[in-house]
């Protein structure tokens, strides 16, 4: 079987990555197709194979700050010509990537982590009273063109293969598809030793993310400032200076950090922070696989994958909520067997098991 492998952009490897390593482990010859490849960036799994980028690549700095280039993003995947033979494009795509034709007489199966959040029901939360008016006036005016846009590039995908049940909810709204269920998982072998030797748990909190709108790091500064508890944030991102100047002496921030220093990390947090909203949410999973519970948001991906046995929820996005969750957290109900068992639902092998199947059903 002659595959095509599509990716928005390869610039870091966060979850989205990941899930694309497990699909590229499965089509080790595949050629793979990008907006923005910035070499090393991910992982010899991905990057060992023909990779090619669009003319966006040939902006000096792009890999840090595409974001800008939004409205050239449609022209960058049209731009796009698969030159192999393909029976089956996969695409992994939260953004515009499943816009690239695909070639004839074959299919285009979707994995799709989300509907362009920015352009949707989030639009508020990226581009509201907290951006600057020239960037807020310019997302208003491409809005439309971007949402018709992605409606039409639609025709061009065969099946939708979503990451959880909260975004084909969204498919249906947005796009008017019917969608197949995936779940993403939790890279087990990382965590497999602290099985036999669980960490000492130590006094702090933790998150792990990137610093983007929808991650609300900002509500989580807000609760620990006013806690004056410690906080460690690993991750990167657009809203970084901000909030590291609203951030009191409490909260470190860790920047982007190796693998093993994140699960040692994860492995002696009391709990794991996760105020956002997410389509689905891989950390949250991974620090159950390190023994360590988590306190989320009630809302969105997480209703899927976390219960009353592994999280203490929060029901409001809001500061007084949070701040109630994390003073009646009592870190000595969640058994580590269970953190360990419900992570383990959500196997590298059984996605791979279950995206193979939709695969064969779509041939």
């Amino acid at each position: 079987m002659k595959v095509v492998l599509l990716h928005d952009w390869l610039t870091g490897f966060r979850g989205g990555e990941r899930v694309l390593e497990a699909i590229a482990e499965m089509f080790p010859e595949a050629p793979l197709y990008t907006l923005i490849y910035k070499k090393g960036s991910t992982s010899p799994i991905i990057e060992n194979r023909k990779i090619v980028s669009s003319f966006l690549n040939h902006i000096p700095g792009i890999e840090d700050s595409y974001r800008k280039f939004l409205p050239l993003f449609p022209l960058a995947a049209q731009s796009l010509t698969i030159t192999e033979e393909a029976d089956l494009v996969i695409s992994s795509s939260h953004c515009v990537i499943k816009g690239v034709t695909k070639p004839k007489g074959s299919k285009h199966l979707c994995y799709i982590h989300s509907p362009m959040r920015y352009i949707y029901d989030q639009f508020d939360s990226y581009f509201g009273p907290g951006t600057s008016l020239p960037v807020r006036a310019a997302a208003h005016i491409v809005r439309p063109y971007l949402q018709t846009w992605d409606n039409i590039t639609n025709t061009n995908v065969d099946h939708f293969v979503a990451n959880a049940d909260f975004v084909a909810e969204r498919i249906r709204f947005f796009y008017g598809r019917e969608p197949s269920v995936v779940h993403p998982f939790v890279d087990l072998k990382d965590f497999e030793y602290l099985k036999q030797r669980p960490a000492t748990k130590k006094d702090y909190f933790l998150m792990v993310t990137a610093f983007a709108p929808n991650k609300r790091v900002d509500l989580a500064i807000e609760v620990f400032n006013r806690l004056g508890w410690s906080l460690k944030i690993v991750g990167s991102g657009q809203q970084e200076s901000e909030l590291k100047s609203k951030a009191k002496s409490n909260i470190e921030f860790l920047g982007n950090i190796g693998r093993q220093e994140i699960v040692s990390l994860m492995s002696e947090a009391k709990a794991f922070i996760f105020p956002g909203v997410e389509d689905f949410g891989i950390t949250p999973l991974e620090a159950l696989a390190s023994g360590t519970p988590v306190i989320a948001y009630q809302f969105g991906g997480v209703l899927e994958t976390l219960d009353s046995k592994v999280a203490h929820f929060f029901k409001d996005p809001t500061i007084d909520s949070l701040l109630h969750a994390l003073k009646t957290f009592e870190p000595n109900r969640y058994k580590t067997l269970d953190l360990y068992q419900r992570a383990e639902h959500f196997s590298k092998g059984v996605f791979q098991h279950k995206l193979r199947r939709e695969i064969d059903n779509l041939l």
